[in-house]
């Protein structure tokens, strides 16, 4: 599990301009890397959205917001089509970096148990640590209280 102050684990993924990115690459910006299990599903369609509603904000905060799910680069194209999403969503279909930030958990749905990414949000100072990380958040919350962090 990752705490804050932390040096937060370096990566680098293709993207959903189809270019490959690395967190190195943001040095110097603030950056609001939000794990979630899949497109296009009711719970995170909703984060999504509220991210994005709140996009203009963050960047006078000088930070940027970053998908991260396993999902491939078509579905988050289709992702990104569907709800007008105007932030970069990374595709981790080996899921290292879902595993580097330690949020593949064992999950449970009607009985059957099975790995999946935990719902979690982190900040990320221009320096490269963890300023905030929430494992676990609500979907309609984590856009909300990564606003009022940025905004103190």
């Amino acid at each position: 599990m990752l705490n804050i102050n932390d040096l937060a684990p370096d990566f680098t993924l293709q993207g959903s301009d189809l270019k490959e990115h690395s967190l190195q690459e943001f040095r110097g910006k603030k950056v609001v890397l939000y794990f979630y299990p899949k497109d296009n599903t009711s719970g995170c369609s909703k984060e999504a959205v509220m991210f994005n509603e709140l996009k203009e904000q963050f960047e006078k905060e000088n930070a940027v917001i970053i998908g991260v799910s396993k999902d491939s680069l078509a579905s988050h194209k289709k992702f990104i089509d569907n709800y007008s999403l105007s932030f970069l969503l990374l595709s981790d279909p080996e899921q290292e970096v879902i595993k580097a930030y330690d949020v593949l958990r064992e999950k449970s749905m009607y009985g059957r148990k099975y790995l999946g990414v935990l719902r979690s949000t982190f900040v990320i100072s221009e320096e490269g640590k963890i300023l905030l990380a929430d494992y676990g958040c609500k979907a309609t919350e984590s856009p909300k209280t990564v606003c009022r962090l940025l905004l103190k």
